[in-house]
């Protein structure tokens, strides 16, 4: 259980956490998926740092909170090897190499992103990704939405998201809504929302960075049901909101996410470095993992919670259907501004039914929808 997980005594250094999540991270391209099939693999199979049914069920319980899923794994993982400094190693170590990935492309994108050469890699790219999220909605509704109730939350999110509903609100609706279906007070869970309804909205007041970290520290609490979420609050509060960003800028920042090794928040550093340079970037990076170095060591009591307690369980099966929701609605938005023309609603279809033959080829479909736009801006 994960009660004996978290008491069990450390049986391993902190050096070798870190080493050996310093090497997942900068191999783990694909996303989610692929980064727990890496970790089952490198310590399951090869390092035999536990059994495999032992890290399923720690998997299944870092889906149960807010946050990167394969990244509060590593940094759970962690903790169960190496205790707390384990923890802080697991997670620092998978975050740092796509971070600074991340801050490397970001300079390179704000110098040289308007150059003929990077508007087509943008064009393929920004279709290949439409593509991409389209497979990650089916594949997410598959395992989230197993009751009908579920599928219509969903269904109604997505249209008040696109009414202009803030999402944190959604979230936070839609968790309750399904709790109450429950037919048990949802009142124990009440410290929560609050938290989440009071970083409802960014603070807009104030310098850029408070403005930053705020912000992307509210997107680290409120981020339920994949890390694909974050780009319905990102559209909200940047595009919409404050207006930093475009459309395309979006799109392009989901792009490097996927390209890139390492956790899809990342695309925070990224952000963070267009909106205030490096210090923008360190800000929003530790503002958007914070929150799950401080939930996984409550897993224990949180497993048990939702095991024991039907209105728990509800709010976090309604918490994520609404998040599948607002996915569902950002891409709809964001496809507006990716599908140009004939051939990126090609590179889109194409990219969609590679990765559903191949769930963990998105770096390479990424990479060859930019070879395509290339040579589409060079032929034309």
């Amino acid at each position: 259980m994960i009660d004996g997980m978290s008491s069990r005594r450390p049986s391993g250094s902190v050096t070798e956490v870190a080493l050996v999540f310093l090497v997942l991270g900068l191999v783990a391209f694909g996303g989610p998926a692929a980064h727990v099939a890496l970790m089952r693999r490198e310590l399951v199979v090869r390092r035999k740092w536990l059994e495999e049914n032992e890290f399923l069920r720690m998997f299944a319980a870092c889906n149960l909170i807010p946050g990167p899923s394969s990244t509060e794994l590593a940094i759970f993982l962690g903790y169960r090897r190496a205790g707390w400094r384990g923890l802080l190693a697991g997670g620092v170590c998978f975050i740092l190499p796509a971070m600074l990935i991340m801050l490397l492309i970001a300079w390179a994108y704000s110098r040289y992103g308007t150059s003929p050469q990077a508007l087509g890699i943008l064009y393929g790219i920004r279709a290949a990704v439409l593509g991409i999220v389209v497979w990650a909605i089916v594949d997410l509704g598959r395992r989230l939405l197993k009751r009908w109730p579920l599928g219509a939350l969903a269904a109604a999110v997505a249209g008040l998201f696109l009414l202009g509903i803030n999402p944190v609100i959604l979230i936070v609706a839609g968790g309750l809504i399904a709790s109450a279906a429950s037919e048990v007070q949802p009142k124990p869970k009440v410290g929560m929302v609050a938290l989440a309804s009071g970083l409802a909205l960014p603070a807009w007041s104030g310098t850029k960075l408070l403005t930053i970290f705020l912000t992307f520290l509210k997107l680290g609490v409120a981020s339920f049901g994949s890390g694909y979420v974050l780009y319905a609050f990102l559209h909200t509060d940047f595009v919409q909101g404050l207006h930093w960003l475009t459309e395309k800028q979006l799109i392009d920042a989901i792009a490097v996410g996927q390209a890139t090794p390492g956790p899809v928040f990342t695309t925070a550093t990224f952000l963070g470095y267009l909106f205030a340079g490096v210090p923008g970037a360190l800000l929003a990076t530790l503002a958007i993992f914070v929150p799950g170095f401080v939930l996984v060591p409550m897993l224990g009591p949180i497993v048990r919670l939702t095991e024991r307690q039907a209105w728990a369980k509800g709010f976090v099966d309604g918490a994520n259907a609404a998040a599948l929701g607002l996915i569902a609605a950002v891409t709809t938005q964001l496809g507006r501004a990716a599908l140009v023309d004939p051939l990126t609603a090609l590179i889109a279809l194409v990219a969609l039914g590679v990765i559903w033959k191949w769930p963990l080829a998105s770096p390479g479909i990424v990479i060859a929808a930019a070879a395509a736009g290339m040579a589409h801006f060079a032929l034309s």
